[in-house]
């Protein structure tokens, strides 16, 4: 009788098929093995072309002992990965409140100030011929699909600007970003960074500075940051955020009049309107209000602007390279937990199988004993 929740590939009978005929075999013994690469002509003349694996008990030790080593050390970066994560977590929740209130300021004082002429360089919007990427990685492996789940993202925002017809750089955060879009000829990479442990202002100043200057100097006209959202310790989305320009109005179009914006951005929301392709901003304001319409600015509000955009810039980066280190541990900790279970496991299934060889070799010894007395007598 066979289980109903076989896999699909598996026939629910033996079928004179060749492939149901080898998966069927291996079904009912996984503990076999090929003795040689046979022709399917081999196949369908032999009823079994599998012989079992000879595994002594000694071996079995071996591999045993092996597994206890693998689970000690898988079991141990758990738990570093465990006492790291809680540090990272409690930077990504000191920091939101702060960031959040900032963006909120800045849109409050750009929105109040529409109808002046007001001349600050990173809120000009115009049209956008090449995009900046920042993308943010992790430094290190063994944390499941952490690092691809970044990159596949990244990959497909570049395949959409290159349908858009727009150029675009890259600004890599991280030694497994690095080391994959080295490998990427057709990727421009404007700089890579390399994170030393947690990130910290004077690591962000530097991206920071980079992307002020490629803004300013009109070399880009939009910059993005994808990097992975810390959502809980199960679970982190890889995302989307428009850097620059920071801009209340929130539609960004290339010299054809296209909306450029990415369909996942978390500042802008694509919807359709009237049969038309609309863009929409989600503000939460915070409670009081905003700023009075009666506020008066002691200083210029150009000059207001200027000192706090670069706070605004060396805060958001800061941020995303402080969620995407708590998602990489987070994911670190879910990995190695896995991978120590299923070294317990397999631990498991191997003492069995251990046991039923020894038992099957001292029930041989005896047999022979028996075997041997009857025979004198």
């Amino acid at each position: 009788m066979y289980s109903s929740n076989l896999p699909t590939w598996i026939s629910s009978k033996p079928s004179n098929s060749n492939k149901n005929v080898l998966f069927h075999q291996f079904y009912q013994n996984p503990f076999l093995q090929f003795p040689q690469i046979l022709p399917l002509k081999s196949l369908s003349q032999s009823p079994s072309p599998f012989a079992p694996v000879q595994s002594s008990l000694r071996e079995l030790q071996e591999l045993i002992a092996t597994v206890k080593n693998t689970q000690k050390i898988t079991e141990a970066m758990k738990l570093v990965a465990a006492a790291k994560v809680r540090r990272a977590q409690e930077a990504v929740i000191n920091g939101r409140p702060f960031t959040k209130a900032l963006v909120e300021f800045l849109y409050t004082i750009i929105e109040n100030l529409q109808c002046e002429d007001i001349d600050c360089p990173l809120t000009v919007i115009r049209p956008v011929r090449k995009v900046a990427l920042v993308v943010v990685t992790g430094d290190r492996d063994l944390c499941g699909s952490f690092n691809n789940a970044v990159i596949r993202k990244a990959e497909s925002r570049i395949a959409e600007l290159k349908g858009l017809g727009l150029d675009f750089t890259v600004i890599s955060v991280g030694k497994k970003g690095n080391s994959y879009l080295r490998r990427r000829d057709h990727v421009s990479v404007d700089r890579f960074v390399e994170g030393g442990g947690f990130p910290t202002a004077k690591e962000a100043q530097i991206i920071a500075d980079d992307v002020f200057s490629l803004f300013v100097t009109e070399e880009v006209d939009k910059v993005e940051l994808v990097y992975t959202k810390f959502v809980s310790l199960v679970k982190s989305d890889p995302v989307i955020r428009t850097l620059l320009p920071l801009s209340v109005k929130g539609k960004v179009f290339d010299v054809n009049g296209t909306c450029v914006d990415a369909m996942e951005d978390e500042l802008f929301r694509l919807t359709t309107k009237s049969g038309k392709l609309i863009v929409e901003r989600d503000r939460v304001r915070m409670e009081g209000g905003g700023t009075s319409p009666l506020m008066q600015f002691e200083q210029d509000p150009v000059q207001i602007l200027d000192a706090m955009m670069p706070l605004y810039l060396n805060s958001q980066i800061l941020r995303a390279m402080q969620e995407s280190l708590a998602s990489e541990l987070a994911a670190r900790m879910n990995a190695m937990s896995n991978v120590t279970d299923n070294a317990v496991e397999l631990r498991k299934n191997l003492s069995i199988v251990y046991n039923r060889e020894r038992q099957a070799k001292i029930t041989g010894e005896i047999l022979e004993i028996v075997a041997g007395a009857e025979a004198l007598t």
